[in-house]
């Protein structure tokens, strides 16, 4: 039986890579991210902004993107936490619009306990945007369907929970920074 098991198990992980490496170019597509534009290495989150354990996650990839001149890391928001996730995801997409989306990020995800729409608003224009045109760019059709194809995205390679990490198009199955920089090292 622990054979079969384990034979099933192999099985999924292969379906997985595999479904990986399909939608690889997808996973990697970069409308927003933070570090080297042209970076050797892609890594990649699906975050939400209401999810506790990417709270925990965010001091990492922070440092990860400070500590390495080589990665770019791509960030792909859900919005299925809280209801407040959609608002900060639309108000971090709608910074992106004004180049601020990582400022908008690191302000969301600095801000301790669990934001209000207000406070939302508050961080985001601490990050030095025009809240006029940020509002109006949350509404707008290039931010919905962005969030609708970061969402497709994630049900066609069965991200069901986040944090979920992507290194070069293989999920890492860690949220230890120490772990993180560890594997970013090995394919160095």
């Amino acid at each position: 039986l622990q054979i079969y098991q384990q034979q099933e198990e192999q099985k999924k992980l292969l379906a997985q890579a595999e479904t990986y490496q399909k939608y690889a170019e997808d996973i990697n597509r970069a409308e927003l991210y933070a570090g080297n534009p042209k970076g050797k290495f892609t890594l990649v989150e699906f975050f939400d902004f209401s999810c506790h354990y990417c709270h925990k996650v965010y001091p990492a990839v922070k440092k990860i993107a400070e500590a390495n001149p080589d990665i770019k890391i791509v960030f792909k928001p859900l919005t299925f936490v809280a209801p407040i996730s959609q608002y900060a995801a639309k108000a971090a997409l709608a910074a992106n619009e004004q180049g601020k989306f990582f400022d908008a990020y690191k302000a969301i995800f600095e801000f301790e306990g669990r934001p209000d729409e207000a406070k939302v608003d508050e961080l985001v224009a601490s990050t030095g945007v025009d809240m006029e045109k940020l509002k109006a760019d949350m509404n707008s059709a290039k931010v919905n369907n962005a969030l609708s194809s970061i969402n497709d995205l994630a049900g066609k390679i069965q991200v069901n929970g986040v944090p979920a990490l992507f290194l070069n198009g293989k999920q890492l199955q860690t949220i230890d920074g120490a772990e993180i920089q560890r594997q970013i090292d090995s394919v160095k």
